[in-house]
C-alpha cells in the first residue's frame, strides 16, 4: 500500500545556512531554517501527488504543503504510494 520514506542522506540541510532539528518518519533530520514540508519532500525526491504527510499527528492537505513551515521539534512522516501488484 505506502511505503514511508525514510534514507538517512535524503532531505539533509544544506551545508550553509542555519538549519533546525526535526523528526521524519521516526528520524532526527536537520532541514534548513524557514523550510516548507513542500521543500522537504522537493529535497527527498517526492512528488507531492504520490505521497500522504502526517505533521504533527494530523494529516496534511496537499494545497497546504507549500505553506506549512516546518519548526524545530516538529514530527513529519511521509508515505509515499507504491504500484504493482
Amino acid at each position: 500500500m505506502g511505503e514511508r520514506s525514510h534514507k538517512a542522506t535524503e532531505g539533509a540541510a544544506p551545508s550553509d545556512g542555519a538549519s533546525i532539528r526535526i523528526f521524519l518518519n521516526g528520524e532526527p533530520r536537520e532541514v534548513a531554517e524557514r523550510s516548507t514540508v513542500g521543500d522537504l519532500l522537493e529535497r527527498l525526491g517526492r512528488h507531492p501527488r504520490t505521497v500522504a504527510v502526517e505533521y504533527n499527528g494530523d494529516i496534511l492537505p496537499r494545497p497546504r504543503y507549500g505553506e506549512t513551515r516546518l519548526s524545530a521539534g516538529d514530527r513529519v512522516e511521509v508515505v509515499h504510494f507504491v504500484q504493482g501488484g
